[in-house]
């Protein structure tokens, strides 16, 4: 059964957002990956809500995984087949163009896929080797926060 989580748009960042991402950044560069408490969606799911005093979106999966093929059981549960298909759910449409991303923004890239956030010219990832920084021109997909 296909679950419709769908996002409003017209979603501003807190006053002091420039702060919440600098002690994001610093924490998880700290904390060790665990699937389903501090890996790539539930972390920057965590972080959009911080940075926007918005939804908690990460209550639909946190902690009812341990493993990849656990995360993508709860993925197909909530009736999304990829992290694009869950990020357009609860975000809503994509940048036209990723090189319209800024500090801040969510964004899809990386090999394997992951959410990550825009740091500048590199977005920010969690990932089993720790906080990854690749190229933003390396990512596919924006979201605006």
């Amino acid at each position: 059964m296909k679950q419709n989580h769908v996002a409003t748009r017209m979603v501003t960042r807190v006053p002091h957002w420039e702060q919440v991402l600098a002690i994001a950044i610093t924490r998880a560069q700290a904390q060790p990956f665990v699937w389903g408490q501090h890996d790539c969606a539930t972390w920057v799911f965590d972080l959009y809500r911080d940075l926007t005093d918005g939804p908690d979106h990460a209550t639909l999966w946190r902690g009812r995984y341990r493993t990849p093929i656990g995360c993508g059981r709860v993925l197909r549960r909530l009736g999304w087949t990829s992290l694009e298909e869950g990020g357009r759910a609860l975000l809503g449409a994509p940048l036209d163009d990723v090189r319209l991303a800024q500090r801040g923004d969510l964004i899809l890239g990386g090999d394997p896929e992951a959410f990550g956030v825009v740091i500048g010219a590199k977005a920010a990832f969690v990932a089993p080797d720790g906080l990854v920084r690749l190229p933003l021109a390396t990512c596919r997909l924006a979201w605006r926060t």
